[in-house]
């Protein structure tokens, strides 16, 4: 894998900082339990990647920033501290958006990461190196962030799958933060039950994160044993498959597919989903809050394109903050009401397939983050996985949104239609 790595990275740049000495050692160390039959976990001995916006002790986190490009914690971040507990192995930091504020991981200080279906585009954001590294074989798994759009809209630009928890399911504690309330910890993998196995790693209440979950009574991700025949899966028309044809067009080949396997499909209406794409927009405003004081202090530190963002989210009132938040309780209550017709809801993952670096459409950024962003406002669990690919030969995805902490049913829908295509089989053209 390290030698992937070495012979790739130039190329894709999905690594900000590989740690080769620390992962032989750490492979070293796994080999040595395993011949003395010690299993230190789950993910014991297994290569993994980390977004570089995860604390990690000893090992430079730079967030994709200027402002912490020299930054060495004294600390893990929660979720690292749970992967290495499981055995796994850390290769390296990857490359996202600036501060993983942006729906591409074209970043402005470190370069941009490429995507290996086509290295004149890019692989979707912010968690594009996770996702670049995935799927081009570089890291087995990788952990990733998302408050918009940033684990599952990567999944879907490199043709891997990626899943966004629950809120609160994962902890995000000792990751930089965007939007508090929106901030998702989350796998991306090549296959489904690499991410439930990831996911049964990471969840689990921590008390010393105000946002983490109590008592979800989720404690099992097993995904296996589920039969798409007679499984209800809404398909929400309006808002979400309004975009591209050539991305829209494999989604609906994808239904048919879905169908003749024997999935019941139910057309279904979300009301009001156009004002909660607004109102998530509003929810942003926390991002300036968070950045507030770095941003005074050192406004150079920031590209103009995020000083630009955080005036946005800085212009947003206290009082259209607290609408925002009234709508959200509101919407969240209809979308659990509406998924009661159906065991999970299906949607095209984003409406535009990866872009060229240099040469993106104005409405790229609506139709990356548009679908996705819909249950970051709600917080509900949603998973992306390949469902076909463009004439251009571009990977699209399609995600499975279910009810809060309905995770394992989600990851069980997805994987049950993982084992009946081949979708997510086929591989990028990259060696």
């Amino acid at each position: 894998m390290l030698d992937r790595i070495e012979r790739h990275n130039d190329t894709l740049n999905a690594f900000i900082t590989v740690t080769g000495d620390l992962a032989l050692e750490q492979a070293r160390k796994a080999d040595d339990e395993l011949s003395q039959g010690k299993d230190c976990g789950s993910l014991h001995g297994i290569p993994i990647a980390i977004k570089d916006l995860f604390a990690t002790k000893g090992i430079r986190t730079s967030c994709g920033s200027k402002l912490f490009e020299n930054w060495i914690p004294e600390y893990d971040a929660a979720a690292v501290t749970r992967m290495l507990d499981a055995g796994a192995v850390l290769l390296g930091k990857t490359g996202l958006h600036e501060l993983a504020y942006g729906n591409t991981s074209i970043n402005p200080f470190f370069g941009a990461v490429r995507n290996p279906w086509a290295t004149d585009h890019d692989p979707g954001g912010s968690s594009g190196g996770s996702a670049s590294a995935v799927s081009a074989g570089l890291a087995y798994a990788a952990l990733g962030t998302e408050t918009g759009c940033s684990i599952r809209q990567p999944a879907h630009c490199c043709g891997i799958v990626g899943h966004k928890p629950t809120f609160g399911l994962v902890s995000t504690a000792g990751v930089q933060p965007l939007v508090w309330t929106m901030d998702h910890v989350g796998p991306l993998t090549r296959s489904v039950e690499d991410a439930a196995l990831m996911l049964g790693v990471l969840a689990g209440h921590n008390p010393d994160d105000p946002y983490s979950a109590k008592n979800t009574g989720v404690d099992d991700f097993d995904c296996s044993g589920v039969r798409l025949d007679g499984m209800k899966i809404g398909v929400v028309r309006n808002f979400f498959f309004d975009g591209y044809a050539d991305v829209i067009d494999v989604v609906d080949a994808a239904l048919e597919t879905l169908r003749e396997l024997g999935a019941r499909l139910i057309d279904l209406e979300l009301p009001n989903v156009e004002q909660a794409s607004r109102e998530a927009r509003i929810t942003f405003a926390e991002a300036f809050a968070v950045h507030a004081d770095n941003l005074e202090q050192n406004p150079e530190a920031y590209s103009e394109e995020l000083r630009g963002r955080l005036a946005e989210s800085e212009s947003i009132r206290a009082s259209r903050y607290a609408q925002a938040q009234h709508f959200r309780r509101q919407f969240t209550k209809e979308c659990e009401e509406l998924m009661s017709k159906c065991d999970v809801l299906l949607a095209p993952t984003a409406t535009i397939a990866a872009a060229p670096i240099n040469d993106r459409p104005e409405d790229y950024r609506r139709n990356a983050w548009k679908n996705t962003g819909i249950s970051d406002f709600t917080g509900q669990p949603s998973a992306s996985i390949p469902c076909g690919f463009t004439a251009k030969g571009l990977p699209v995805g399609m995600m499975f949104t279910g009810r809060l902490f309905k995770d394992r049913q989600v990851l069980q829908i997805a994987h049950a239609v993982q084992q009946a295509t081949d979708w997510y089989r086929t591989p990028p053209d990259f060696s």
